[in-house]
């Protein structure tokens, strides 16, 4: 029996990638149904088949690589690799941001669906409970896209949809009137990029905040244009929005079917849209679950406790 080996230069990552009590070889002993040997700074499997090699080296990698990006729950990046070690396509699947913080992973098999789709089509449709990604990864998408220079700017966008609150009375001009809800959108950049990287992408213009009411008329060449929120457009709205699209571009549409706030009498624009336009094989579609929630554990079993409900 020939014997396959890694070695891990540093101990300190070496020590993370085995886990408390090798906890965490055991993860990956289970998923490779092979014991995995250690010898000082190596990690051996005993194995004659060559796939097995490969998803062997593939895992390490990717555990070696997110701890080396500042990984610190190991037990999480662990699971995670596990659950994303297919390839899409034969391909990794990460996001690559020129200058920012770390590339970034998907944490499960559907998040890496997902970021194929970002990567491969020109127009695509998320949708997924809070904490799923959907958000998150069509952001870090759309930066990867500007600052490797593929496309010119990132236009970002979502219906203004009050809850008890109207926006005119907000303080401010209407960019500090939009910015509350557009907040999240910020907060995902502001993990993917430096603030000052942020700044200066806004300041050029490269950034461009559009609240959907303003997008009537123009038509958006050469950018990635995301839409969220989607849910609360209405079935206008959202035809408006995607006749925006020009040449070269790029549009993601994320939201919450499950969160509409639109009047009882009006029907969700994201909602229609995925119905009539799904047979369009140039368009992506992806659907996140409770499975696919990654801020929170306990978020993730909220969300479950409200899917078990509905049905």
């Amino acid at each position: 029996m020939s014997e396959y080996t890694i070695v891990v230069p540093d101990n300190s990552i070496l020590a993370c990638v085995c886990g408390t009590n090798d906890s965490n070889l055991k993860l990956i002993e289970d998923n490779l149904g092979l014991n995995v040997y250690t010898k000082g700074n190596e990690l051996s499997i005993e194995t004659e088949d060559p796939y097995l090699c490969q998803k062997f080296q593939f895992i390490i990698d990717r555990i070696v690589d997110e701890v080396n990006d500042g990984g610190k729950n190991t037990e999480d990046i662990v699971i995670s690799v596990l659950n994303t070690q297919r390839k899409v396509n034969s391909q990794e699947v990460a996001i690559n941001v020129p200058g920012g913080y770390k590339k970034i992973y998907p944490r499960t098999q559907n998040q890496a669906e997902y970021i194929n789709l970002l990567q491969t089509k020109d127009m695509v449709f998320c949708t997924g409970s809070a904490g799923s990604g959907k958000t998150y990864l069509a952001v870090a998408e759309a930066l990867s896209e500007v600052l490797s220079h593929k496309k010119n700017k990132i236009i970002i966008s979502r219906p203004v949809v009050e809850a008890g609150e109207s926006l005119g009375f907000l303080p401010g001009d209407l960019e500090q009137k939009i910015d509350p809800y557009l907040r999240p959108l910020r907060d995902a950049m502001e993990s993917i990029i430096p603030m000052e990287t942020i700044r200066k992408l806004t300041e050029s213009g490269i950034i461009e905040v559009a609240p959907l009411a303003y997008m009537r008329g123009r038509t958006l060449n050469n950018a990635v244009i995301i839409l969220d929120e989607a849910q609360n457009t209405t079935c206008s709205q959202m035809k408006m929005f995607l006749t925006r699209m020009g040449d070269n571009s790029k549009v993601f549409i994320t939201g919450d079917p499950t969160q509409v706030d639109l009047p009882a009498k009006k029907s969700s624009g994201l909602i229609h849209s995925v119905r009539i336009l799904n047979r369009i094989e140039d368009i992506g579609f992806m659907e996140l679950t409770a499975e696919d929630v990654v801020r929170n554990r306990l978020v993730k079993k909220i969300v479950k406790a409200y899917e078990n409900e509905e049905d």
